[in-house]
Formats: C-alpha cells, sequence, structure tokens
C-alpha cells in the first residue's frame, strides 16, 4: 500500500538572539557550541512545521565559521527545510551578526538533518518538497551533502 505524499513549500524560520558573556571565551567570540545550539534549534523548528511532526536532529553537515561572533552581537539566525527524503528533511541554516548599520554579515552556515516521527516515536513519513527558484543551489548541495555523508558512514562501519 502507497502513502499519497501531499507537497508543499518549506517556510523560512528566523530567530533573533543577543549574545552575552557567558557564551563566549575570554577574547569576547561566541562559542561554536551555543552557535549551534541556536542553529539547531532555529533548523528544528523549521523541520518540523514542514513536516507536521515532532522532529529530532541526525547530523549537522557542511558547518563553516566564516566570520566571528562577539559578546553584545544581535544574530539573526535562519532556517529552511531544502531536501527532504522519505521521513528526513535537510534545512539550511545561517547565522548573521547585526552590523550596527541596518545591514547583515553572514557569519556561520550549515545543514541539519532531522528525522521525523510519529507519537510512538517512529519514523514517519514527511510531504514532498516544492522547491522554489530561490532554493535550487541550496537543494543541491544538501544533495551533495547527503551522498558525502552516506559514504562517510559506509567507510567508517568497514573499519
Amino acid at each position: 500500500m502507497s502513502i499519497k505524499r501531499k507537497t508543499k513549500q518549506a517556510e523560512q524560520m528566523v530567530n533573533w538572539n543577543l549574545v552575552f558573556p557567558n557564551q563566549a571565551n575570554p577574547s569576547g567570540n561566541m562559542f561554536g557550541g551555543d552557535v549551534l545550539a541556536i542553529m539547531d534549534t532555529t533548523a528544528a523548528m523549521a523541520a518540523k512545521r514542514f513536516s507536521e511532526h515532532q522532529v529530532s536532529t541526525v547530523t549537522v553537515e557542511a558547518v563553516h565559521f566564516a566570520k566571528p561572533i562577539m559578546v553584545g552581537d544581535n544574530i539573526k539566525t535562519t532556517a529552511k527545510v531544502v531536501a527532504v527524503g522519505s521521513t528526513s528533511l535537510t534545512v539550511k541554516s545561517d547565522v548573521y551578526r547585526d552590523d550596527g548599520n541596518g545591514g547583515l554579515m553572514k557569519c556561520v552556515s550549515a545543514f541539519l538533518t532531522f528525522v521525523a516521527f510519529d507519537y510512538q516515536r517512529q519514523p514517519t513519513i514527511v510531504p514532498l518538497l516544492e522547491l522554489l527558484p530561490e532554493d535550487e543551489k541550496d537543494h543541491k548541495k544538501a544533495l551533495i551533502i547527503r551522498e558525502s555523508a552516506k559514504k562517510r558512514e559506509e567507510m567508517l562501519k568497514q573499519l
């Protein structure tokens, strides 16, 4: 029996935070783990909204810390589903630092994969993704990252 999957467009989630001293090293740079926690939360909200189910993080891939984030910075985190499998969703998340002049500077980016699950905590089918033209590049990146992660897992199993 085949399940009919609906098709949906993904919605971008946005989250703003202020960086406090307890989130930084003695030089004032925000801890990478704290940045990733914010990204994971925002990405989980995007995955949950799209799938209409609870989700759990499976992997965090292609993390790139491009620019520092400092104590006192206002940061904007965005997240959007850019690829789906049958029960999984890959979300592109970016963190931007407010430059104080109305502009934003991209500081961190990553792709996070989640699995959707039902009330019995069993993986459950997610909707198909209707890609928008502006998401095609991130969709292609997500597919490459997924394939690379699968190959890496297979190689690690053989060790």
